[in-house]
C-alpha cells in the first residue's frame, strides 16, 4: 500500500535511509555520501506534499519524492517537457529489495502524474547506479543527458 507520508513518519523515513545509503556504499555505489538524504530533504519533501511510504502490514519499507520540478541543476540540459514531475529519493530498505517495490513506486509515480495531467516525468542517478538505470529504462524513459553540476544521468518519461 502507497500513501501520503504523515510527519510522525519521517524518523522512519530517515532510518530506512540510513540502511539504504550503507547499503549502496557497501555494494561500491557512492551515491548518497555524508548523510544524504537526511531529515531536512524529507522534512521539506513532507512539506511540499510529495514525500510518499509504501507499507507492508502497516509498516513503512519503503519511500519516494514525487515534487515539482524546481532543481537549478536540470536547467543545465534541454528536457522534451515542461510542466513535469520529478522522482528524488526513492529508497527501499535492503531487506525488501528485488521484489518489486521499486516497480510499484514507480508505476504509482507515472499513475500520479498522468492523473494530474503532467506532460512528462523526470529522474536522475548517479552514473554508477546500474540497478536505478535498469529501472529507469524498463518503464520506457529516454536518457535526455548528464548533469555535470551533480553528477547525475538524466532521464524523462513523456506522457
Amino acid at each position: 500500500m502507497i500513501e501520503l507520508a504523515k510527519i510522525n513518519d519521517l524518523d522512519t523515513i530517515v532510518t530506512i535511509a540510513t540502511y539504504t545509503r550503507n547499503d549502496m556504499i557497501k555494494q561500491g555505489l557512492n551515491q548518497w555520501l555524508g548523510n544524504y538524504p537526511n531529515i531536512d530533504y524529507f522534512r521539506e519533501d513532507f512539506k511540499n506534499k510529495g514525500l510518499f511510504v509504501y507499507l507492508i502490514n502497516n509498516q513503512i519499507i519503503a519511500s519516494i519524492s514525487i515534487l515539482l520540478e524546481n532543481e537549478s541543476a536540470y536547467k543545465e540540459i534541454t528536457w522534451l517537457r515542461d510542466y513535469s514531475l520529478v522522482i528524488h529519493r526513492l529508497l527501499v530498505h535492503p531487506d525488501f529489495q528485488q521484489k518489486g517495490i521499486g516497480k510499484e513506486l514507480f508505476q504509482f509515480a507515472i499513475d500520479k502524474a498522468r492523473k494530474e495531467n503532467f506532460k512528462s516525468i523526470k529522474i536522475d542517478t548517479h552514473p554508477d547506479n546500474f540497478k536505478m538505470q535498469r529501472l529507469i529504462l524498463k518503464f520506457g524513459f529516454k536518457k535526455i543527458g548528464y548533469l555535470s553540476k551533480i553528477n547525475r544521468l538524466a532521464y524523462e518519461l513523456v506522457l
